[in-house]
């Protein structure tokens, strides 16, 4: 616990934190001009050496110069010993109010490669999306995000500004390790809904404007020294004129408990955040030592539940005047995402697996949906009905059967292995071998007379079993023959009762098939599981 700052964990996933960070905006944009990097720079590694490690920075803030100034910053050996957050996603770099925002997987890839440059470093701790962009599903950001974790570019996926319905589905690509959200004394919105979806699934929270953009620790007077270059005079309605006389009273009962304490009113307030939990990261930022380790000695301030009541009371949602930002900056009230299927870009339009393990096939569809399992079922190969068939339909997953016709022999029978040419590979299956063949030609002499019995061929009955499945399946016969297209397409005509149904199961149950599909000549569903994802290092 370097200088009496202690460690937390943030998320689900493995990434270790001080329990409060640094935001750096402050230093390069937005709250007047920039400041001399120099100063910086020491202001950046005196909170190292006091034991703050978690540094959080975006391409917007500059643009750009944020980023290289936090670079500069970890040379020397400092990289190693801190957490370095960055974001994408805002493509006009707040220029003006209204955000150009982009979640495309080619721009979120080229956006870390140049963040990578700036910062010069190997690879980003926890990489945002600064803002969700509306126009691109969060499944295919999320799929361009999972891809850098896996290329080791990224170690961790955060959210800034996202809602709770976009927040899970992003989570059901790739676990979200933090979501950044505004939450203070006189920001609380994100409390009925935002921060029980990160509890309840394990996120971590990270708190940006902890102290009201500056106002918990100078109140109004604040207002009075902005420069005519900082943002909080247009991005902010709660430092207009006509709001600022009322939102004074906040702070002046805040000042009041501050004092009752022992301790400054931005103290009070950041102390206020650390005491919502210990998956709770504010990161204040500023650009003034003393600042920085006033702000650490939040730390050490103690609150009962009285205080802590106390201070909710006098800072309730409905007490404060004005909004968090002026209409045309999107939040989480108003950032979901279009759905996985509106999005058209791409080479292929659907995903299948064909010889999937019914882990594998639920593994495959949490990452983007899968339309269709391919797999060998016919009469004479029942063995998915037990697994995988039940796993697709809970899933909704369509079932595509090739080999309906037990590669031929549900056709011609034994008669057909005389004709094999030696390139033909069905010989070395083993139910075509002699030792297993004279056993087998008693179930398809059995659909030879259920056939005969039906006015069809033995081909026919056993693609109308395969059809009378459900319509979630489609068997896809394999012929060379027209004459034969022609037989099998009939076999749509072919109605089955019940009690057919029944007879042709007893007879062709997998017990009463001798000899396995492959042998060891393939693997099949059965022995084809993958690895778990940390498993995966990408070279």
């Amino acid at each position: 616990m370097a200088g009496g700052v202690r460690r937390i964990k943030l998320g689900s996933q493995g990434l270790e934190v001080s329990a409060q960070g640094l935001g750096c905006m402050g230093m390069s944009a937005f709250y007047g001009p920039p400041k001399p990097e120099e100063d910086m720079i020491k202001v950046i590694r005196h909170a190292i050496s006091s034991g703050i490690t978690f540094f959080d920075t975006s391409d917007a803030y500059g643009p750009h110069t944020n980023e290289i100034l936090l670079g500069k910053a970890l040379k020397g050996g400092w990289r190693e010993k801190v957490e370095l957050a960055t974001k994408f996603g805002i493509n006009n770099h707040i220029v003006d109010t209204n955000l150009v925002v982009r979640g495309d997987p080619a721009y979120v890839r080229a956006a870390c490669e140049e963040s990578l440059k700036r910062l010069d470093v190997h690879c980003i701790d926890l990489y945002y999306q600064h803002r969700v962009d509306t126009n691109v599903p969060i499944e295919v950001t999320m799929g361009e995000l999972k891809k850098l974790v896996e290329e080791g570019k990224i170690k961790y996926i955060g959210l800034s500004e996202a809602s709770a319905s976009t927040i899970r589905r992003a989570h059901a690509v790739h676990p979200i390790t933090a979501i950044q959200l505004e939450w203070s004394l006189w920001t609380r919105d994100v409390e009925e809904i935002i921060v029980p979806t990160c509890r309840e699934l394990g996120i971590g929270i990270v708190t940006y404007s902890p102290l009201g953009r500056g106002f918990l620790s100078s109140g109004p007077k604040l207002v009075e020294n902005l420069t005519k270059e900082d943002s909080r005079r247009v991005f902010f309605p709660r430092f207009k004129a006509e709001n600022i006389e009322h939102n004074a009273h906040i702070f002046e009962r805040v000042a009041d408990i501050a004092t009752k304490k022992g301790c400054t009113p931005a103290q009070l307030a950041l102390a206020w955040v650390h005491h919502q939990g210990d998956d709770v990261c504010p990161i204040p930022g500023t650009t003034k030592i003393e600042n920085l380790d006033q702000n650490i000695g939040a730390l050490s301030v103690e609150l009962t539940p009285e205080d802590m009541t106390e201070l909710e009371s006098l800072a309730s949602e409905d007490s404060v005047k004005g909004d968090r930002y002026v209409a045309e900056v999107a939040t989480w009230k108003t950032l979901d995402t279009p759905p996985l299927s509106s999005w058209k870009e791409g080479k292929i339009k659907y995903i299948g697996l064909s010889e999937a393990s019914a882990s594998t096939i639920r593994r495959a569809h949490a990452v983007h949906p899968i339309t269709a399992v391919q797999l060998e079922w016919s009469l004479w190969t029942r063995d998915v009905e037990e697994d995988i068939i039940p796993t697709c339909r809970e899933l909704g997953i369509g079932i595509v059967a090739y080999s309906p016709l037990g590669r031929g022999f549900l056709s011609s029978g034994p008669k057909m292995t005389e004709n094999f040419v030696k390139e033909d590979f069905r010989q070395h299956l083993p139910r075509f071998k002699p030792e297993n063949l004279e056993h087998n030609k008693l179930i398809f002499e059995q659909v030879s007379a259920i056939a005969t019995r039906k006015g069809c061929t033995p081909a026919q009955l056993a693609l109308a079993w395969v059809h009378h499945q459900g319509d979630d399946v489609c068997p896809i016969p394999g012929t060379t023959k027209i004459e034969n297209l022609n037989q099998n397409i009939g076999a749509l005509s072919v109605k089955l009762t019940p009690e057919e149904m029944a007879e042709l199961e007893s007879l062709a149950s997998e017990d009463s098939v001798k000899g396995d599909r492959y042998g060891g000549l393939s693997s099949t569903w059965k022995n084809s599981e993958t690895p778990p994802l940390s498993s995966w290092k990408p070279e």
